[in-house]
């Protein structure tokens, strides 16, 4: 039997569970290979907020990496620049930089995605995003907590305008590139 793992946000803690269970439920499997299927009305929901969200979006950016470490504390030892410092972490300069380059890069390939037709990212390869992870130990549910920070932190930035088709949108969009950075992960050859 296949098992699917789930983050139960109000439990904080990984939940197994059947396939038959999981699809039950509504959930579903993206792959990075598969045909992207974004619509023009999903397309739009995410240009319309990221072009809202993109003049905050090293504010945007810490909020996100702050809530995702609220989420799982310990994924802060995924980063050697956080793992030895004694800045807290909503004032560490290398953290609201890389937090914000990853909010920007994330935001640009859900707005493009559509457009495209595949998952693209600047100043960056997905190769390398895959490599990176899986140097650090990037594992399936730290892509869920993502996942769930980067929707909380856009929803707080866009209450105005968030709604159910939005937030599937984001989730969508977000998948597809988590999807294509997994594919890529291999683990890195032996010293």
């Amino acid at each position: 039997m296949e098992v699917y793992l789930m983050f139960s946000f109000c439990r904080k803690e990984i939940i197994k569970e059947s396939k038959e269970s999981y699809f039950r439920r509504g959930g579903s499997v993206t792959m990075a290979d598969e045909e992207v299927k974004f619509s023009a009305e999903q397309e739009a929901l995410v240009v319309k907020s990221w072009s809202v969200m993109k003049k905050n979006a090293g504010e945007l950016g810490l909020k996100f990496f702050l809530r995702a470490f609220e989420i799982a504390p310990s994924a802060t030892k995924l980063f050697p620049f956080l793992r030895d410092s004694t800045v807290p972490l909503e004032k560490n300069p290398k953290l609201k930089t890389h937090a914000m380059s990853v909010f920007i890069m994330t935001c640009e390939s859900a707005a493009q995605l559509r457009k495209a037709g595949k998952v693209t990212v600047r100043d960056s390869t997905l190769k390398k995003l895959g490599t990176v992870h899986a140097k650090y130990g990037v594992v399936d549910e730290h892509f869920d907590v993502v996942r769930f920070a980067l929707l909380d932190t856009i929803k707080e930035a866009v209450p105005e305008m968030w709604c159910p088709e939005m937030k599937d949108a984001w989730r969508v969009a977000y998948d597809q590139l988590a999807a294509a950075i997994k594919k890529e992960m291999v683990a890195p050859p032996a010293p």
